[in-house]
């Protein structure tokens, strides 16, 4: 197998997901290169579902190292809730199964508050239809080099410095732009101070961690999030989320070479769904459309908002095989 990346060819929902998990079989180290947990791959394993917002897939085996790469927006809170659900689900996670990268961009309450307060501030027809999430507030930040990465959080006095200086900022806008009250930063300094206590001996360099793994002849499986036509740059720009999705960033958000990728693999479902706004144009508004959505039970994995459903656009999917 070697070095493979999955990537959606359309705007996601391709069902990759179960793509990667037929390939994890043979993978010896899963990676999650981009996103946050705006993204969801549900996979049901002997009858009981998982739904996967940052954690690899690959976690469900216990023979597979599973990383998340320097390209992902990491939101603690969450990602300990994935850990926990799947330790009640006998699938403890240990700092042997799992790595984050020390320079994986951490998502912060006030990333939430105004990734909601910048939707909200919208007119009709220019919103995004973001997930509320903090994702793009949290790559807005890193992109404006005042981001608080997973190596930060574990240094307590440039995490609290660093957070200080953030929340004068965010404050002066939730204020002044937005006529909303002040965040406290005694309180974030809490959760995440018990965030970095548990997740500690989860951070680490996954850059070095995979060029030891290949030069190790393992096989290393690259799982993607959303699909082509959402990426930042070559999406349909603006409706789009605020990271690379194609498979090219699985280097650039791993750390890993990319002469030493072997094979990319690009998903495309029989039909074509969007979850948000944006263009679509081979989106149906009749019956048939309604019975896309039924028959293949389109509701988004992270949300759970409805999917609009259209027929199969080849010029998309040829867009996104580019």
């Amino acid at each position: 197998m070697a070095c493979v990346v999955v990537v959606g060819s359309q705007w996601g929902d391709e069902g990759k997901g179960k793509i990667v998990d037929l390939l994890t079989g043979h993978a010896d180290c899963v990676v999650r290169f981009q996103g946050g947990n705006n993204a969801g791959h549900t996979l049901v394993v002997d009858g009981k579902k998982f739904i996967f917002h940052l954690i690899p897939s690959g976690i469900l085996y216990e023979n597979k190292k599973c990383f998340i790469g320097n390209g992902v927006v990491l939101d603690p809170g969450v990602l300990l809730e994935e850990m926990e659900e799947l330790a009640a689900n006998g699938l403890a996670v240990s700092p042997d199964r799992l790595m984050i990268s020390e320079h994986t961009h951490i998502i912060m309450p006030y990333h939430r508050l105004l990734d909601g307060a910048s939707e909200a501030a919208k007119k009709d027809g220019s919103k995004i239809g973001t997930t509320g999430r903090g994702i793009g507030p949290a790559y807005g930040d890193k992109i404006l080099r005042c981001g608080i990465r997973a190596g930060d959080l574990i240094n307590e006095a440039l995490f609290r410095d660093t957070l200080a200086e953030n929340v004068a900022e965010k404050n002066f806008l939730f204020e002044k732009k937005y006529g909303g009250s002040p965040i406290n930063m005694d309180e974030i300094l809490r959760e995440y101070t018990a965030y970095a206590e548990k997740l500690a001996p989860y951070i680490g360099n996954v850059s070095f961690a995979l060029d030891q793994a290949r030069k190790a002849g393992k096989n290393i499986l690259f799982e993607g999030a959303q699909g082509t036509q959402l990426d930042i740059d070559h999406g349909t720009y603006p409706f789009v989320t605020s990271s690379n999705t194609i498979a090219g960033n699985a280097c650039t958000g791993s750390g890993f070479g990319p002469a030493h990728i072997d094979e990319v693999i690009g998903i495309v479902k029989a039909y074509t769904t969007r979850v948000g706004e944006g263009p679509f144009p081979s989106e149906l508004f009749d019956a048939a459309g309604d019975a896309l959505q039924e028959k293949g039970g389109e509701f988004g994995a992270t949300t759970g908002r409805r999917r609009r459903c259209g027929w199969l656009d080849t010029v998309v999917a040829r867009e996104g095989s580019g």
